[in-house]
């Protein structure tokens, strides 16, 4: 498993090394190097392009026709010559000049693709040769070779925090993290048309957008036109960047929101996405209060008495948003949490806000979603083609307790969190047949990952019993010679071989031990398998799948049925397969101790009836098949508990408030509790939930990356003293 912490980190220290030793400033050296993170995303792009192009190119008597700068086009992915492939500046011969190399690159990347023109750093002559070749062999490590945008993505804002750090970036963020952009895509729902960021950083919101596309098998090049907007120039240039690798055109400016609107865009596009800068405060009130973007009576929310400008702009973004959409227009966006509810003249701009009707969602996030804030957020949405139903109302989502720890310090959701919210507002929408093709899904996963386990259980047999065997037949060769004595000093033989006795006792009771393990974990597999099967033939005859009906109310309640008692029927396998889980790490267990003991005890390296090479090979083989089977059994699992958590609390697959997690709230209802916004007001205290082992997990693997985290830190705050002590006294 890739850990982008870690090689977020040493990608870092080559970059730092190549600072620390060359005459370049921050400036200088920020550019380049993100322009190698690009030059090494775009050549995967186009390397799993070229494989999916090539299999798919048509041929005539035999002959496939040749590959075609437009297959790649329609792929998302930049077509590049051979000297513009970072393979070809791997391979240069050790004469030739790398940093013109690498310039010539760019610019031949330049010529392929028109929004780039002129954006690519292309100063590498300026760079020493050995830092230049050290620096593209680090970004040719194995992890980056294969690795996807959403890896990149990191990457890229990793770096930029780095360098924004150093002095050599504009401060904010400029990079939104993919769970939160996704959140905001899936709630929009962008498919044709018009989509503008105005803060757009390094263009995500884009990219996911065409993932969205991409995966209903549509194609955002063709299907959206993109407008960004951004005052960082590096961020512009990066922007660019990040549409051209995805193979995605847009229109994106330098420019500052604040003073420079898009005229031709006021009320005209379809979707509004952005992260803003929050809590802003150096606006100057005198520029903007003549702006058409500010549509409320209020315009301005409050203007500092020391400063004599804007004290906070939250709310000028999202009259902003507001005023870019067109009649039918939604907006997503990340907000400062304190935003929803602030007082003053921002709540008299929130009143009008919400007596426009478009204010349709709010989410509450937890911490740590962002790389470089710790603090929550909100997601707002609005929605003017809100039909008249719902135009009164505002969905509250509270998903603070929603999400996956990656590290100690940043926070995501699964993919499975991400589509369990999104069905939230599947079902608010009166959306239900989508909510039952997403449990449909579930309950697919669930059986076909119980298909498995038998298999799986199947290959942890013939491992765990060979090891039993070699180390039974090691116990036998044993006797009562006690071979391990005989280089034993006289006078200390009695007690050596009293302690040679005891060791031997405990081996052989780790072997008894490791047998009953193994008879209780047959036993208990047998009867799993036994009574799982002819669930899993029911299930193939009786799947409970959507489909459509002349009574759409009555196939989403025979459907919805049909589903809960599938559910139910899988429900009585989950306590044997948390059983048959622990008795597999328990024969796992027992098996390791007993090698243990064998090799610390009693030396058993050194005996000729200890097969090291065989023991070392079955053991390998134990690991790889009990990891197999605990993890077929944990997505068992994991999937059900999806099943359950939107089972449980939507049963009748129709929109209800949900204690601690959603609730509608009417706009009269909003007013009476001073126009706040804040979800966590209104959803109340969320229930517990009756298993709680799955939480205790992974709260264990919290505790575990929090004590990881807090070591990597120790041995870099140690690393850091004592080059501070070197330069002191060096």
């Amino acid at each position: 498993m890739l850990n982008i912490s870690q090689l977020e980190s040493s990608l870092w220290e080559a970059a730092d090394q190549l600072r620390a030793n060359s005459k370049l400033n921050a400036n200088e050296y920020s550019m380049p190097v993100l322009g190698l993170i690009f030059h090494r995303h775009a050549t995967n792009r186009f390397k799993a392009a070229k494989i999916e192009i090539e299999k798919s190119l048509p041929s005539r008597g035999g002959k496939k026709r040749a590959i075609k700068k437009d297959d790649f086009k329609e792929r998302s992915a930049i077509f590049l010559p051979e000297n513009c492939q970072y393979d070809f500046i791997l391979n240069l011969p050790e004469n030739a000049d790398i940093g013109e190399v690498i310039n010539d690159a760019m610019k031949g990347i330049e010529d392929q693709v028109e929004m780039l023109r002129g954006v690519l750093p292309k100063d590498y002559g300026s760079f020493e040769e050995d830092l230049l070749c050290d620096l593209v062999r680090i970004f040719d490590r194995e992890e980056l070779r294969t690795a996807t945008g959403d890896v990149f993505g990191r990457i890229y804002e990793y770096f930029l925090n780095k360098f924004a750090m150093s002095g050599a970036q504009e401060g904010g963020e400029f990079f939104t993290p993919p769970s939160l952009v996704r959140t905001i895509v899936n709630m929009i729902e962008p498919h044709r048309g018009t989509v503008l960021d105005p803060a757009c950083g390094s263009a995500g919101m884009f990219v996911q957008t065409g993932h969205f596309l991409e995966n209903r098998g549509g194609n955002a090049a063709a299907k959206m036109t993109f407008y960004g907007q951004e005052k960082s120039d590096t961020n512009t240039r990066l922007a660019r960047m990040n549409l051209a690798v995805h193979g995605l055109e847009g229109t994106i400016r330098q420019a500052n929101t604040f003073y420079d609107r898009w005229e031709e865009l006021l009320g005209k596009c379809d979707y509004v996405m952005s992260n803003p800068p929050f809590n802003v405060d150096g606006v100057s009130p005198e520029k903007v209060k003549t702006d058409p973007r500010l549509f409320t009576q209020k315009k301005i929310p409050g203007i500092s008495s020391k400063t004599k400008s804007v004290s906070n702009a939250n709310y000028l973004w999202i009259q902003y948003f507001y005023s870019y959409l067109s009649e039918e227009g939604r907006a997503g966006f990340v907000m400062a949490s304190p935003a929803s509810e602030a007082g003053h003249g921002e709540k008299e701009i929130r009143e009008e806000l919400i007596a426009t009707q478009a204010v349709d969602m709010i989410i509450s996030i937890g911490t740590n979603f962002f790389y470089t804030k710790s603090l929550p957020c909100t997601l707002w949405f609005f929605d003017k083609g809100k039909p008249a139903a719902r135009k009164d109302k505002v969905l509250m989502i509270y998903a603070r307790n929603i999400y996956r720890v990656v590290t100690r310090k940043i926070r995501d959701f699964s993919e499975e969190q991400l589509q369990n919210i999104t069905a939230i507002a599947w079902l608010y929408r009166g959306e239900q047949e989508r909510y039952l093709e997403l449990v449909g899904k579930y309950l697919n996963q669930t059986h076909q990952e119980a298909k498995n386990i038998e298999c799986e259980l199947k290959q942890l047999e013939e491992p765990l019993a060979n090891l039993t065997k070699l180390l039974k037949v090691f116990s036998n060769s044993l006797g009562n010679s006690l071979p391990l004595l005989k280089d034993l000093a006289e006078v200390e033989e009695l007690v050596a071989e009293d302690v040679a006795h005891e060791n031997v006792e405990s081996f052989r009771i780790a072997l008894d031990e490791l047998e009953e393990a193994i008879n209780e974990f047959n036993l208990v597999k047998e009867g799993l398998i036994n009574n799982l099967k002819p669930h899993l033939a029911w299930f193939a005859q009786n799947s409970p799948t959507h489909t459509e009906c002349s009574d759409a109310k009555l196939s989403i309640s025979t459907i919805n049925t049909s589903q809960k008692e599938c559910a139910e029927k899988f429900a009585v396998f989950t306590p044997q397969l948390k059983t048959l889980q622990k008795h597999i790490n328990e024969a796992y267990k027992l098996a390791s101790r007993a090698v243990e003991i064998a090799e610390k005890k009693l030396e058993a390296r050194k005996q000729e009836s200890w097969d090291k090479k065989e023991i070392k090979k079955q053991r390998n083989e134990l690991d790889i098949a009990r990891d197999n089977a605990i993890s077929a059994i944990k997505y068992t699992l994991y999937m059900k508990a999806q099943v359950s958590w939107l089972q449980t609390r939507f049963p009748d697959a129709a929109f209800v408030d949900v204690s601690g997690l959603c609730k509608v709230m009417t706009r009269e209802e909003i007013a009476q509790q001073d126009s706040s916004l804040t979800p966590g007001r209104y959803v109340g205290v969320a229930a517990q939930d009756e298993d709680d082992e799955q939480d205790f997990e992974e709260r264990m693997r919290e505790i575990h990356l929090e004590l990881a985290s807090l070591n990597e830190e120790a041995v870099e705050l140690a690393s850091a003293i004592a080059n501070n002590f070197e330069e002191l006294f060096g």
